[in-house]
Order: structure tokens, then C-alpha cells, then sequence
């Protein structure tokens, strides 16, 4: 066996002892909007052979095709936010998976708390001025529907890290290639689902 194809047979056995060691647990990602949560989670779930499911797409599934910013306009923030709960407590029920979450999901506490029981959580943290240079020219965006996209991109990331660094694990979210950042969170995922240990490489030190 050549070295190459001897890395890829590591790689694979590993991957294979992580979606073991999750016990049926799906894998959620969290952060703010423009973090990189559906880009990665589609690559992550690729890698462990595991579903991705985006749970936003799944809230316009079950209002008729209705986009988040059409929900927001036509019946509220809240309104989005009890019908985000619910649909994220389904999906959690639905067996090991990757599972991208909106920006606010993991304010609630009862959210919050569901993944923590049910769930290994991934931070995706992201610098305010990568968020916006990947969300400015979307309109699809309703909290960024502001005079000043910059300043409300810097007042939620104030707002929600403190719940975000409660995910079990933190990575960087930049401007590298999307694989560094899935093999940042194959890593992460090994040292603390395989050693019983956060990992200790630059990735975790976001937290």
C-alpha cells in the first residue's frame, strides 16, 4: 500500500470510529449567518457519510416553499423563532446527521439545552468582516435589512458569542479552503469524541 493511499485508509478509519463514537448523535453546527454552517456541514456530512439537513431549508419546507425573510416579514421574528425550535427538536430526533442551524437557534434555551443532551455542537466562529464580505450581496439576510450592516453584524456577534462558546467545540471560520476547515472539524471531533479531550491545536483556542 502506498503512503498516500495508506493516509486515505487512516483517514477513513477514523471518520468511521467518530460517527461510532457519536452513538446515533447528530452533529450541529452553530454561529452567526455567514459563518459557513450549511457550506460545511454539506462537506462534513460528506466525509462522515452522514445526512446533512439545513434547518432553515426544513422551516421553508413546512411553510409552503415561504423564504426565512418572507416568514420575518409576513409573521415575526418570534413567530420564527417558536416554528425554528420546533423544527430543530424534530430534527434532532431523526438519528446521526449534520445539521446547520440559524444564527439565533442557540439562544434558546430550550434549544440550547436539547442540543446539548441530544448532540455534539460546533461553533463556526467568524470575524465580522469575513461575515460580510460572504453575506453583502444577499438580500436574503432579514436581521441585516439595516442602514449600517457592519454595526448590526458586530452587535450580534457580541450578543450571541457568549451562548455560542457553550457548544461543545469552537472552530475558526476564514477565508481558506472549505476541506481545511472540515479537516479542522474532523480533528476537533476525534480528540473529543475518541481521547475524551477537547482538542489543543490553534482551532479550539477561539473558544
Amino acid at each position: 500500500m502506498t503512503e498516500s493511499a495508506a493516509r486515505h485508509q487512516d483517514g477513513m478509519t477514523r471518520e468511521a470510529d467518530i460517527v461510532a463514537a457519536l452513538g446515533g448523535r447528530p452533529i450541529v453546527l452553530v454561529g452567526m449567518m455567514g459563518s459557513g454552517k450549511s457550506t460545511i456541514g454539506r462537506r462534513l456530512g460528506v466525509r462522515l457519510h452522514m445526512p446533512f439537513l439545513d434547518a432553515d431549508h426544513e422551516i421553508e419546507i413546512a411553510h409552503a416553499g415561504m423564504t426565512v425573510s418572507e416568514i420575518f416579514a409576513q409573521h415575526g421574528e418570534p413567530y420564527f423563532r417558536d416554528g425554528e425550535a420546533r423544527v430543530i427538536a424534530r430534527l434532532l430526533e431523526g438519528g446521526p446527521c449534520v445539521i446547520a442551524t440559524g444564527g439565533g437557534a442557540f439562544m434558546r434555551d430550550e434549544t440550547r439545552n436539547r442540543i446539548r443532551a441530544k448532540a455534539i455542537s460546533i461553533w463556526l466562529q467568524a470575524d465580522g468582516d469575513v461575515i460580510l464580505k460572504r453575506v453583502k450581496r444577499r438580500a436574503d439576510r432579514p436581521l441585516l435589512q439595516t442602514a449600517d450592516p457592519a454595526a448590526t453584524i458586530e452587535r450580534l456577534i457580541g450578543e450571541r458569542s457568549p451562548f455560542y462558546q457553550l457548544a461543545d467545540l469552537a472552530i475558526a471560520s476564514r477565508d481558506v479552503p472549505h476541506e481545511k476547515i472540515v479537516d479542522e472539524c474532523i480533528d476537533a471531533l476525534s480528540a473529543y469524541l475518541l481521547s475524551g479531550r477537547a482538542p489543543s491545536s490553534s482551532s479550539s483556542e477561539t473558544r
